[in-house]
C-alpha cells in the first residue's frame, strides 16, 4: 500500500433520474491523498470525498430511488495498476 496517498483521481459519477431525463453528478478526489467513498443508508446514497485521516471534505446525497447508476473510476497509477496474468492475452 505504500505510495497510494500520492495518487489523485478517484472519481464517482452518479446518474440521477430527474423529471425530464437524467442528470450526471461527478464527485472526484481533487488532491493527492484524498479518496471517494460511497455509503447507502435509509434510502439515501451518499458519496463523500475524504482526506487520508477520514475528514469529510464534501458530500453529495441522493435519494436511492432516483439513482440510475453509480460509476466508479479508480485512480490509475503504477501503485494502483491491476494485476495482469502473464500467459493471458488482453481482452481489449
Amino acid at each position: 500500500m505504500k505510495g497510494w496517498g500520492k495518487v489523485k483521481g478517484d472519481t464517482v459519477e452518479v446518474v440521477v433520474d430527474v423529471s425530464d431525463g437524467t442528470k450526471t453528478y461527478v464527485i472526484a478526489a481533487s488532491k493527492a491523498g484524498r479518496r471517494v467513498e460511497i455509503s447507502t443508508s435509509r434510502g439515501v446514497v451518499e458519496v463523500s470525498e475524504l482526506t487520508r485521516t477520514g475528514i469529510v471534505i464534501r458530500t453529495g446525497r441522493f435519494m436511492s430511488s432516483r439513482v440510475v447508476a453509480l460509476i466508479e473510476h479508480p485512480a490509475q497509477g503504477p501503485d494502483r495498476a491491476e494485476p495482469r496474468a502473464e500467459n493471458q492475452a488482453s481482452l481489449l
